[in-house]
C-alpha cells in the first residue's frame, strides 16, 4: 500500500468543494461534538488527517465519509474555522468521482460545462424524439396517450430504469472492491454478508443514522422528499399505464392520492432545499456546489410540470398538455440518468452501502479476535 504523504492533494480537493483544512491543527473538537462519531469511526478528524497528508489509498478504503450527514456541528464549534463539514461534503464529491468508472461523475463534479452541458444535451434528445416520433396530435379533446403512446413510454422508462441502474450499480461495486476487496484482511465467509444484509436495507429506508443528529428536522424533510421520490419512481417504472392514463378518476382513487401525495412532499423538499441554500442559516447551507443546486431545481422543475400537466388535462387544453408533457419529461429525463448514478443523489445508495461494508469488516474482525474453541487435553 502507498502511504506517501501527497500535499497536492488538497488543490484536487478544493475543485469538489470550499476546502479550508489548512486552518485546522487536529485538536479533536469536531470528533467530540459529532453524535455520530465512535471509536472505530472517529471522523471528521481522522478523514481531516488522511486529506492533509494526502493519503488516497487509505481514504479510498474508509467508510467515514459516509457515516457523515452534515448536521454542521463540528464546523459551527471549530476553533479555526476549519469547516470540517464542508471538508466531509468535498470528500463525499471526490470520492463519488473515484467510484465512478467512466469518468463522467468527476467531470460533472469540476466542470459546469459537463453538468449543464449534459442536462442540455440529454433534455435535446429528448424533445427530438418527440418531435419525430410522437403519435397523433388530437386538438379536439385531451388523449394524451394517443399523443405519446403509452407503450412506447413505459419502454423508454425500463431503459433508462436499466441505464441508470447498471451504472448506478457497477458504481457500487467499485466502491465494494476500493473498501473491502483491496484491503488486506482476513477472509470473509458469506454468512457475514448475508446476516448484514439487513444493515443495507434498513439503512437505505429509514437513513436512521441522520435521526441520531441532534436537530432531527434535517432528518425528517429528507426522509419526506425520498419517500416521494422513490413513490414517484416506482409509479412511472412499474405502474405507467395506471397512472399515465387518459381517464380522469375521482380525488378518492388510489391513483390521484398517491400522486399528490408524492407532489406535496416534492415541492415541499425541494422548495426547502433551495430555500436553505438561499438564505444560509443553517450551517449545512452555507456552502453551495453546483451539484447542490441542480439536482433540487430539476426536482422542482419535474414536480411543477408535472403539476402543470395535471391541471391542462383536467382544463380539456390539449396543446397545452401535449407540449408541457414534452417539458416534463426533457427535465425528468437528464434528473434521472444524469443526476442518479453521477451526481448528489447517488449518496442514496453509496451510504447505505457504506455502512454495510463497514459492518462487514468489524463482524470480520471481530470473528477473527474471537479464539475458537479448543476441547480440553487437545495437541
Amino acid at each position: 500500500m502507498n502511504l506517501r504523504a501527497n500535499p497536492a492533494f488538497l488543490s484536487e480537493l478544493q475543485e469538489y468543494g470550499d476546502v479550508n483544512i489548512e486552518a485546522c491543527f487536529n485538536c479533536g473538537n469536531c470528533t467530540a461534538i459529532c453524535p455520530l462519531s465512535t471509536d472505530e469511526t472517529p471522523f471528521p478528524r481522522n478523514n481531516i488527517r488522511l486529506m492533509q497528508l494526502g493519503l488516497k489509498e487509505r481514504i479510498l478504503q474508509n467508510t467515514d465519509p459516509w457515516l457523515c450527514y452534515y448536521c454542521g456541528d463540528c464546523s459551527a464549534t471549530c476553533p479555526r474555522e476549519a469547516e470540517p463539514a464542508e471538508a466531509q461534503m468535498a470528500l463525499r464529491r471526490w470520492l463519488t468521482g473515484q467510484y465512478d468508472w467512466t469518468g463522467l461523475a468527476r467531470r460533472f463534479y469540476t466542470s459546469k460545462v459537463w453538468e449543464l452541458g449534459s442536462i442540455l444535451v440529454v433534455s435535446a434528445f429528448i424533445v427530438l424524439m418527440f418531435m419525430f416520433f410522437h403519435g397523433p396530435v388530437v386538438t379536439q379533446q385531451v388523449e394524451l396517450n394517443t399523443f405519446a403512446p403509452i407503450h412506447l413510454v413505459h419502454t423508454g422508462d425500463w431503459i433508462m430504469a436499466g441505464f441508470l441502474s447498471f451504472f448506478l450499480l457497477s458504481n457500487v461495486l467499485r466502491m465494494y472492491i476500493l473498501i473491502i476487496g483491496k484491503v488486506p484482511i482476513i477472509h470473509i465467509p458469506l454468512s457475514i454478508y448475508i446476516r448484514e444484509a439487513w444493515n443495507l436495507v434498513y439503512h437505505a429506508a429509514t437513513q436512521a443514522r441522520f435521526s441520531q443528529c441532534d436537530d432531527r428536522r434535517p432528518w425528517i424533510n429528507h426522509i419526506l422528499l425520498v419517500s416521494g421520490y422513490f413513490l414517484m419512481f416506482t409509479i412511472i417504472v412499474l405502474f405507467l399505464p395506471w397512472f399515465q392514463t387518459d381517464n380522469l378518476y375521482p380525488l378518492y382513487h388510489p391513483q390521484r392520492w398517491l400522486g399528490y401525495y408524492a407532489t406535496i412532499v416534492l415541492l415541499y423538499g425541494a422548495g426547502q432545499a433551495l430555500w436553505g441554500r438561499i438564505k444560509k442559516v443553517q450551517q449545512m447551507h452555507r456552502f453551495s456546489h453546483l451539484s447542490d443546486w441542480i439536482f433540487p431545481i430539476l426536482l422542482l422543475l419535474t414536480t411543477v410540470t408535472g403539476i402543470l400537466v395535471h391541471a391542462f388535462r383536467y382544463a380539456g387544453w390539449p396543446l397545452a398538455t401535449y407540449y408541457t408533457y414534452v417539458i416534463h419529461l426533457a427535465i425528468l429525463t437528464p434528473m434521472l440518468v444524469l443526476e442518479v448514478p453521477f451526481g448528489k443523489w447517488a449518496h442514496l445508495a453509496y451510504r447505505p452501502f457504506a455502512i454495510y461494508f463497514q459492518r462487514i469488516r468489524e463482524r470480520a474482525a471481530l470473528q477473527q479476535q474471537t479464539p475458537s474453541m479448543v476441547p480440553a487435553g487437545a495437541d
